[in-house]
């Protein structure tokens, strides 16, 4: 039995589970694209040994067995010892899974979606994952790297917890969608990450029976839910300082609120926009992580003001 390269990071469970499902799926791991020419995006096909004596390259004998011939199986590459990708070294896999997803491959953005979102949930727990760092016309381009124990935004927060939601799913589909779009379309997701704070916020306000409009935005919305928490009135008791601190958070917080606003304006979906977002992964990931620390902290609130009984 063979064992893995030293440089092999990503185990051979998560490299046969991905084949596995494209092999399942029938996914055509080459796109759009002529195999051949997929498989010299990553690979000198002219200087690699041939398993036909009658052609002198790679190159050669795969054209003949899946052009001319095509007698070779739809997923033969993943087992092509010559491109090693079930026992190979990480960079050489996780470039076919770039490759896969480019948009000069494949032109499906749901496609591209389902496929990123697909790949980074088996890459996980092996502390990688694939973002989107580039784009062409518009369209993402995706990169390998480490996770380096970044937060993600299945589990950002503890929804089992907060007791007072009536209707959990909201929160579970506006984090299911920022985790989606993080590599795959970043635009949507700070849109999204803005979305989950307006939510959040609506849900207080509905609890104390604080009136609003559908056309408010979000500072607004965030402001009235302040209010009605007493986040205002915040303070340490018996400690100026620390009550000074609080307070200097708070309006950090207004300030996040606001900028997260910004950014969505900017970057994010909506408002007739008539030029492609640019953004990019660290982006979102920037919308998410301040949407989800006021999210959290506005629940958290919530639920110690009108304490544990729903």
């Amino acid at each position: 039995m063979r064992t893995a390269t030293r440089k092999q990071t990503v185990t051979q469970l998560t490299r046969r589970d991905i084949f596995d499902y494209l092999s399942m799926e029938r996914i055509a791991w080459h796109g759009r694209l002529e195999e051949v020419a997929f498989l010299e995006r990553i690979w000198d096909l002219g200087s690699m040994r041939t398993t036909d004596p009658r052609y002198r390259d790679a190159a050669g004998d795969i054209f003949q067995h899946r052009v001319n011939n095509w007698d070779w199986e739809d997923d033969w590459v993943f087992t092509d010892s010559r491109f090693d990708l079930m026992h190979g070294p990480d960079d050489k896999f996780l470039q076919f899974l770039c490759e896969m997803v480019h948009p000069v491959v494949r032109s499906d953005a749901d496609e591209v979606e389902q496929l990123v979102a697909f790949f980074n949930k088996k890459l996980a727990a092996d502390g990688w994952a694939l973002s989107a760092t580039d784009q062409m016309s518009g369209r993402p381009v995706f990169t390998a790297h480490r996770r380096k124990g970044a937060k993600q935004p299945s589990s950002a927060l503890r929804i089992p917890e907060y007791q007072r939601l009536r209707d959990p799913q909201v929160f579970e589909d506006h984090l299911r969608r920022i985790e989606a779009g993080l590599s795959a379309d970043p635009a949507a997701a700070i849109a999204s990450s803005k979305e989950l704070v307006e939510s959040v916020c609506k849900i207080i306000l509905d609890d104390y029976e604080v009136s609003y409009r559908n056309q408010d935005d979000l500072l607004t919305l965030y402001k009235a839910a302040a209010e009605a928490l007493k986040l205002n009135a915040e303070s340490v008791p018996k400690n100026k300082k620390g009550s000074k601190a609080a307070q200097g958070t708070l309006r950090a917080l207004v300030t996040a609120v606001q900028r997260l606003a910004e950014l969505r304006n900017e970057l994010g979906l909506g408002h007739g926009r008539t030029q492609a977002s640019q953004a990019l992964t660290r982006h979102a990931r920037l919308a998410f992580n301040s949407g989800s620390a006021v999210a959290e902290f506005l629940l958290d609130t919530w639920h110690d003001r009108r304490g544990d009984t729903p």
